[in-house]
C-alpha cells in the first residue's frame, strides 16, 4: 500500500509550490498499515486514551472497517464470529487491562474455537508504567491465559514488524489468539512505516501410516468419527459422509463445534450429548473412535462418582487428524484410501421431525425449532446460545435448508449475539439468524445497538423462559438438592421481567414479542423477508 501523502506550500527559491511530500508515519499508523496489507480489514473496539492515535490511524490509512462495540465482550465475541466465517483474523482494540479483562470471556471462546484473533491493547507510555495509577495493570498477565501468542511493543520502530507477527500467529493452524500490547508512546512515536505481510502457517499434512490405521479400523466395522475444524463444513465433511455411507460409520462432532454445515443434503453429524450418561450410550458398541481435529468425549463438569472420561471402557482410540493437521484432506485421503466412490453420499438416518410436517399446536421449544427449520432460508447462519433449548433443538433442524450453525465452544456464555454480528459482518450477503437464551443475552445485550448502527441482516430470537434454566437442572445433578427461596433466586429472572421489546427497540431494533406457535411464524416469516437487524421474544 501506498504512504498516505500530505501536499506542503513552501516558499523556498527554485521550489515548487503543491509538491506531494510524504507524510510521517507514527507507530499506530505503521501497525494499522500493516494489519490491513496482511489482510486484516475490519476491527471491532472500544477505545480509550491510549488507543487514541490508533483511532485516528483509522482515517489516515484506507482499507480498515472500524466496528465499535460498547463493550469490549461485544468485540471480542464479534471477531470470533468473523474468524468463523471469513476463515481468517479481524482485529480488536482494547483500553488497557480492565478493557482487555472485559472481553477475556468470549477470548476464551474464540480460543476454544480455534479462531484466529488479534488483539490490539494500549497500554500506558513506557515512562508512566513505573508509576501506579488508578489504570495501571500487568496487561501481559491479562492476555495470557487467553492468548496463544502476546508481544508487547518496545517502541514505535518495531511496533509494524510486531504486528506483522501477530497476523501470523493468529494464522497459524488451526487459527490461534495474538495479542499485541501497543503502549501509547510506541503508537505516537514516528516510525518508519509498515511492514510486509508475513507468510501464515497452514494446516501440516497428515501421516500415511494414521490414513492407514483408520482404513484398517473401519474395515473391521463398528467405528465412530468424531471430527471437528474445517472438516465439518468444507470438502472434508463430504469425504465423511462418503465413509459413512459405504462403511456404516456413524459421524459425530463435539458438543459445541466452532461451525457445522448441516441440512437437507448435507451428510448427517450427531452432536456428542453434553451429560455424561448420554454420552457414554451414544458411543456405546464403538469398537473405535475415530477423532479428526479433536480429543475424545470430556465431560463438562465433575460430578460426585462420575467419570471425567466418556469414551466406554473397550472403544479404542485412534488419531487420523491432530488440531493442526489438514483433517479435510486425511477424510478425503482415507475415502480414497477405502475406495469409495465420490458419488457415495452419507444416508445417516435421521430421527427428526420433518421440517415440512405438521408443527403441531402446543407452544414449546420444539415447536419453535420447528418453526425455525421450516421457514430458515438457503445458506443462512445459525449462532446457537439457546442452551438448555439447543440440545433438542439441534435435531430438529437438521432437515432445514443448508445452513451454517455456530455454538457455544468454550462454554462462557454471552458469545451468541456477538458471534452473529461478527458473522454478518463477515458474510454481508447470507442471512444470520441468533437463537438466544434470555440469561445468556443480558451478558452482551450492548451487540444489539451494534446490529443496528452497521444495519446488520439479524434476527435474533430471544428464548425468554425468564430463568437460568440449565442451573436448576445442574443444582440438583451436582447433589445440591437445592429448593429454598434463596437457591430459587439466584437463579430466577423474574422481579422484574426483562422487557426485550423495550429494550431491543431502545438501541434502535425493531422488535416484537409472541406467546404462541402462530404468532412466532408470523414473525419469523416477515423478519426472514425483510432485510436488517430485527428481534422475537418467544415467551416460553
Amino acid at each position: 500500500m501506498a504512504s498516505a501523502q500530505k501536499y506542503e506550500k513552501t516558499d523556498e527559491p527554485g521550489a515548487t509550490a503543491n509538491v506531494a511530500q510524504p507524510e510521517a508515519y507514527n507507530g499506530a499508523q505503521s501497525v494499522v498499515e500493516t494489519l490491513v496489507n496482511s489482510g486484516v480489514d475490519v476491527v471491532f473496539g472500544n477505545p480509550g486514551t491510549s488507543e487514541m492515535h490508533f483511532v485516528d490511524a483509522l482515517d489516515r490509512v484506507p482499507g480498515m472497517r472500524p466496528v465499535l462495540g460498547l463493550f469490549e465482550g461485544v468485540a471480542t465475541g464479534a471477531a470470533d464470529g468473523y474468524a468463523r466465517l471469513a476463515g481468517r483474523p479481524a482485529a480488536t482494540l482494547l483500553h488497557l487491562g480492565p478493557g482487555l479483562g472485559n472481553g477475556l470471556a468470549n477470548l476464551h471462546n474464540a480460543r476454544k474455537a480455534a479462531s484466529p484473533v488479534v488483539n490490539v491493547v494500549g497500554n500506558h507510555a513506557s515512562w508512566h508504567q513505573a508509576y501506579e495509577t488508578p489504570l495501571a495493570s500487568d496487561v501481559t498477565g491479562f492476555a495470557r491465559p487467553v492468548s496463544h501468542w502476546v508481544v508487547e511493543t518496545q517502541s514505535a520502530l518495531t511496533a509494524a514488524a510486531d504486528a506483522a507477527r501477530a497476523v501470523q500467529a493468529a494464522r497459524t493452524a488451526p487459527g490461534q489468539i495474538a495479542t499485541l500490547i501497543l503502549p501509547a508512546d510506541s503508537a505516537w512515536d514516528p516510525a518508519t512505516g509498515p511492514a510486509p505481510a508475513l507468510p501464515t502457517v497452514p494446516p501440516s499434512p497428515v501421516a500415511d501410516h494414521a490414513i492407514a490405521s483408520a482404513a484398517a479400523a473401519l474395515r473391521e466395522g463398528s467405528a465412530a468419527i468424531m471430527i471437528r475444524g474445517t472438516a465439518l463444513y468444507d470438502q472434508g465433511l463430504t469425504a465423511a459422509g462418503r465413509i459413512a455411507r459405504l462403511t456404516g460409520a456413524r459421524l459425530f462432532s463435539d458438543t459445541f463445534a466452532p461451525r457445522l454445515r448441516r441440512g437437507r443434503g448435507v451428510p448427517r453429524v450427531e452432536r456428542m450429548p453434553y451429560r455424561a450418561a448420554d454420552a457414554l450410550a451414544a458411543l456405546a458398541g464403538t469398537r473405535t473412535l475415530i477423532l479428526v481435529g479433536t480429543q475424545a468425549p470430556l465431560a463438562f463438569f465433575a460430578y460426585p462418582g462420575q467419570s471425567t472420561v466418556l469414551t466406554p471402557e473397550g472403544t479404542r482410540v485412534l488419531v487420523l487428524a491432530q488440531p493442526h493437521e489438514d483433517g479435510s484432506a486425511a477424510l478425503e485421503a482415507l475415502a480414497d484410501v477405502l475406495g469409495i466412490p465420490e458419488t457415495a453420499l452419507s444416508s445417516a438416518a435421521s430421527h427428526v421431525i420433518s421440517a415440512g410436517g405438521s408443527l403441531g399446536d402446543t407452544w414449546n421449544v420444539a415447536r419453535l425449532y420447528r418453526s425455525v427449520a421450516r421457514l430458515l432460508p438457503e445458506d443462512a447462519i445459525i449462532s446457537d446460545e439457546a442452551v438448555t433449548a439447543s440440545f433438542s433443538g439441534y435435531e430438529l433442524l437438521a432437515d432445514a435448508a443448508p445452513h451454517d450453525i455456530l455454538q457455544l465452544t468454550g462454554g462462557a456464555i454471552g458469545d451468541g449475539i456477538p458471534v452473529a454480528t461478527g458473522a454478518a459482518v463477515a458474510a454481508p450477503g447470507r442471512r444470520v439468524v441468533s437463537l438466544e437464551g434470555d440469561g445468556s443475552a443480558m451478558y452482551t445485550v450492548q451487540a444489539l445497538w451494534t446490529q443496528a448502527r452497521e444495519q446488520l441482516d439479524i434476527t435474533t430470537v430471544v428464548f425468554a423462559n425468564r430463568s437460568y434454566a440449565v442451573l436448576a437442572d445442574e443444582l440438583n445433578r451436582v447433589g445440591a438438592h437445592g429448593g429454598g427461596h434463596s437457591a430459587a433466586s439466584m437463579l430466577d429472572l423474574h422481579n422484574p421481567t426483562i422487557n426485550w421489546v423495550e429494550l431491543a427497540g431502545s438501541m434502535g431494533i425493531e422488535a416484537t414479542s409472541v406467546t404462541d406457535g402462530t404468532g412466532f411464524d408470523i414473525a419469523f416469516a416477515a423478519a426472514m423477508r425483510s432485510r436488517g437487524p430485527r428481534l422475537i421474544e418467544a415467551v416460553l
